[in-house]
């Protein structure tokens, strides 16, 4: 599990190291601080991000702005961002509501307004609105990633290093390449949201990552997978070795 990646785009030093703090202590990751266009611009590039802070005006002029039309532009380079301002200037938050920031704070901020605005950005970029709100479901998951909450943060797992998946009542276990760990989100809705062609039902219980399949063990209706994790293979699922081609 990885921290959440967070780039700030802030040309005022005391207010960017208030934001590098308060993520910090709820550990996120700082991607890095850019106090100009160009600097945002190859950070962004240059480093892995997963949401940008952006101040609308750096040295003067809404660059911030400008810095989100231009990821936008890319729709495999966009993320989610939170704008913040202290300008009352209705042209200049018309023209930064056309670029679809997914919050849009006032200076001065406070702690939680800024945890909140993070995490209401992850769903709104991913289409999967209130689930941080929500009493059943705790992640949402992109098409390379879950993000995890726990309190006032929010963690990070690739999809790609997860090995299986087993449902426990209203919990899912999570079973990665190097750590295991419960998410409260249903198997049923899970399997839903990840890619069927790597993800398939093996059993009411199980979800398997295709790509981490080392053996298939019929007579005991068993599948080996990587890190020799022994998950079952139901009669009612066997059909997707068909369909993945596994049998040769």
């Amino acid at each position: 599990m990885n921290n959440v990646s967070v780039l700030i785009i802030e040309d005022t030093p005391a207010e960017s190291d208030a934001l590098v703090q308060v993520l910090t202590e709820n550990n996120y990751t700082i991607a890095g601080v850019a106090r100009t266009f160009s600097e945002a611009l190859a950070l962004f590039y240059q480093q892995t991000v997963d949401i940008v802070i952006i101040d609308v005006f750096l040295n003067g002029n809404p660059d911030g702005i400008a810095f989100a039309e231009t990821i936008n532009i890319t729709p495999d380079a966009a993320r989610p961002f939170v704008f913040l301002t202290s300008s009352n200037d209705r042209q200049i938050f018309d023209r930064a509501k056309l670029t679809k920031p997914f919050s849009f704070l006032l200076k001065p901020f406070n702690e939680l307004e800024i945890l909140y605005a993070l995490e209401i950005a992850i769903e709104k970029f991913y289409g999967q609105t209130n689930v941080f709100l929500s009493d059943d479901q705790d992640t949402v998951v992109s098409n390379d990633s879950l993000f995890i909450k726990k309190k006032n943060t929010l963690k990070k797992v690739r999809i790609d290093t997860i090995i299986y998946i087993e449902v426990e009542e209203r919990y899912c276990n999570i079973i990665t390449e190097h750590e295991k760990f419960v998410i409260m989100i249903s198997l049923t809705k899970l399997s839903e949201l990840l890619e069927s062609s790597k993800f398939v039902r093996t059993h009411r219980n199980y979800i398997v990552n295709t790509s981490k399949i080392e053996e298939i063990v019929l007579p005991e209706n068993l599948l080996i997978l990587q890190g020799n994790h022994k998950v079952t293979l139901s009669d009612k699922h066997k059909d997707f070795l068909r369909k993945f081609n596994i049998l040769k």
